[in-house]
């Protein structure tokens, strides 16, 4: 099987509400995202991406249309979590996002392939699969959400 992968970064904020330690507290990160797809290789003389599974370019641009730009400098913020959601409510045109699952590294890393799973395998008619979404959270702690 072969595979491609592209890294992008953001910044974003989050809290653990129910966390014992200093992640229940309103801070954020420099969080890097690594998207894997795989599929077959383009065939065709006279395209673009003849040579490639996709071209790095338009992953990026899938990415950061679908997830990165809406995340970048935003506040994501459990659903539940009404405090700080009155809080951000409370702030014009601050950016907050809100998340279906407490937005731990795991959690965001799950959303954030149902995200964009959509965004690849729906847009182009030939077999094209996300395999992996690869969340860090710090350089030395991160999650990954795959199809298997």
């Amino acid at each position: 099987m072969l595979t491609i992968t592209r890294k992008l970064e953001f910044d974003a904020g989050h809290r653990i509400p129910d966390h014992k330690s200093q992640c229940r507290n309103l801070h954020g990160h420099r969080y890097v995202l690594e998207i894997t797809l795989t599929g077959e290789v383009v065939d065709q003389d006279g395209e673009s991406d003849n040579g490639m599974i996709m071209d790095f370019s338009d992953v990026k641009t899938l990415a950061k249309q679908h997830l990165v730009d809406v995340w970048d400098h935003a506040f994501l913020v459990y659903e539940k979590d009404a405090p700080v959601r009155e809080f951000l409510a409370s702030m014009p045109d601050h950016k907050t996002v809100v998340v279906p699952r407490v937005p731990t590294v795991e959690n965001l890393a799950v959303t954030a392939f149902d995200i964009l799973k959509p965004a690849f395998e729906q847009r182009f008619g030939r077999a094209l699969r996300l395999k992996r979404v690869k969340l860090y959270e710090t350089p030395n702690c991160w999650a990954e959400a795959t199809d298997d």
